[in-house]
């Protein structure tokens, strides 16, 4: 798609990348470190990958969560993250996987992950 960031990304932001995917540093990272996974095939959502694709999607995923670890000791969890839709906060209406690496006191209470989205929903 030609107005598409991700279908026309620049290969200087690109830091890996095997036959179906890319992988850069997100533009506004949540914390240091943070990556996106995306597909060179323009798809909306995750569910539209094939079961290859969300595969080699998963292999980057894991050289990237193992990579990070291994470069900053202080890595202690990760969150991964994909928005689909824009009632759940996609901007950007090209798939991407949101790789966030989190860090012991990178926020008060860490508990309840993910639901954070909906903060009401965060602690139970």
């Amino acid at each position: 798609m030609s107005d598409c960031v991700f279908c026309n990304m620049e290969s200087s932001r690109i830091i890996d990348s095997n036959e179906r995917f890319y992988v850069i540093k997100d533009g506004y990272p949540v914390t240091d470190g943070h990556i996106l996974v995306i597909p060179k095939r323009h798809v909306s959502s995750f569910f539209e990958l094939d079961k290859h694709e969300q595969s080699l999607c998963l292999d980057l995923l894991k050289t990237h969560q193992r990579l990070m670890k291994e470069e900053d000791k202080l890595i202690s969890g990760f969150n991964i993250g994909v928005n689909i839709g824009e009632d759940a906060g996609q901007t950007v209406m090209h798939c991407h996987v949101h790789l966030i690496p989190r860090r012991k006191g990178d926020t008060n209470d860490p508990s309840g992950g993910v639901r954070g989205v909906i903060p009401s929903k965060q602690k139970y």
